[in-house]
């Protein structure tokens, strides 16, 4: 028999303490069976009482940031439908991953942010939406990312030889399906973050075409080797990073005061150098040889495909489109899977990439009521 017991949770003003309410709605009005208020922790209550006060007005730029970034997902939603003829009563859900504005998967409150409010999305379209799917990993005790090595591990499975899925984003990912069946998968580092933020800053173009400026360029040893320093590259899987950790300060503290002394193409030829670098080395720690399959931004950077094919020789590498996933297409494809398993209320089991304790049902439904 279906339980008609729920819980309320309010928490006021005055941020004195969370009222808790236990109601039964067995013969169809609210009972209340129970109540209890639980007080706030002080040092919680003046972080809360500091965000709402919000004198430099972050608080309010991120709200207005959620909001805006859901009208901009509406609208490529909406071209989407436009260009295949297609009515929105057409399309069962929406799978929204948002964009990640912190990540910080360790420490006392673990905890990852990703803007593009969900509500707004399934209101302005009149599409169900499943989103934020991150976080429900990192309750169960995992990194909340990688965790588009779940549907990787879904499409790209061989018992016939060993494969690693290579993501090259912003960050760079792999995910490992190994013939005997053992999979794992983590954020080997920097993908195009930092080349993309050197050439912004030294050229203004927002990146490197083809690696053409990189290749113009020297590898400095030294300084691929002070990069390579950063304790994150030798840390055990499971492990995700992202902006929060390689960025502009990151890099101008390894630069040091050699950012005056190399040349801006050596130093972006060193950071290209980076990448494949940290790629290869998580690789080659995993595997003798095997398939290495390319998606992401990074595989249209002719020369750091060049690179890294150099780098691994004994590996075959290839573009994912070549298995039937276009390279660029690939993790929104993910996210659709991963919304379609939510709506079909199928746990994902991204325990061997996150390291949480057991497999969940991923992401937060949103009805549309216009449908």
């Amino acid at each position: 028999m279906a339980s008609n017991i729920y819980i309320g949770l309010i928490s006021g003003t005055s941020m004195d303490g969370v009222d808790c309410a236990l109601v039964d709605f067995s013969d169809g009005s609210p009972n209340q069976i129970d109540f209890i208020t639980t007080e706030i922790p002080e040092d919680l209550r003046q972080n809360l009482l500091a965000l709402c006060e919000d004198h430099h007005g972050q608080v309010s730029l991120l709200g207005e940031a959620d909001i805006e970034f859901s009208r901009c997902l509406t609208s490529s939603v909406d071209r989407l439908l436009k260009k295949n003829q297609l009515k929105r009563t057409q399309v069962k859900a929406i799978g929204s991953h948002g964009q990640t504005i912190r990540h910080q998967p360790s420490g006392y409150a673990p905890f990852t942010l990703q803007i593009g409010d969900p509500n707004t999305l399934a209101e302005l379209t009149g599409i169900t939406t499943v989103a934020d799917f991150r976080r429900r990993d990192m309750a169960a005790g995992g990194q909340g990312a990688p965790l588009v090595p779940a549907f990787h591990r879904e499409i790209f499975s061989s018992a016939e030889t060993d494969r690693v899925i290579l993501n090259i984003g912003g960050m760079a990912n792999i995910t490992l399906l190994k013939k005997t069946g053992e999979i794992s998968g983590f954020d080997t580092g920097p993908g195009n973050v930092l080349m993309d933020t050197w050439i912004q800053k030294k050229q203004g173009h927002p990146f490197d075409h083809d690696g053409a400026w990189a290749s113009t360029g020297t590898v400095n040893t030294e300084l691929l080797a002070e990069l390579l320093s950063e304790n994150y590259f030798s840390m055990p899987a499971p492990k995700s990073t992202g902006r929060e950790l390689f960025n502009e300060v990151w890099l101008n503290k390894k630069l040091g005061s050699d950012a005056n002394e190399l040349k801006s193409e050596d130093i972006q030829a060193t950071l290209l150098a980076l990448t494949v670098n940290s790629i290869a080395l998580a690789i080659k720690e995993a595997l003798d040889s095997g398939d290495v399959i390319i998606c992401g931004g990074g595989a249209a950077n002719k020369h750091l495909m060049k690179y890294l094919a150099e780098a691994m020789p004994e590996f075959q590498i290839m573009p994912s489109s070549r298995l039937g996933v276009l390279e660029d297409s690939l993790e929104a494809v993910a996210f659709a899977w991963m919304a379609h398993q939510t709506l079909q209320h199928k746990t994902i089991d991204f325990t061997p990439f996150t390291g949480a304790r057991h497999p969940v049902i991923a992401g937060g439904i949103y009805l549309s009521a216009n449908r």
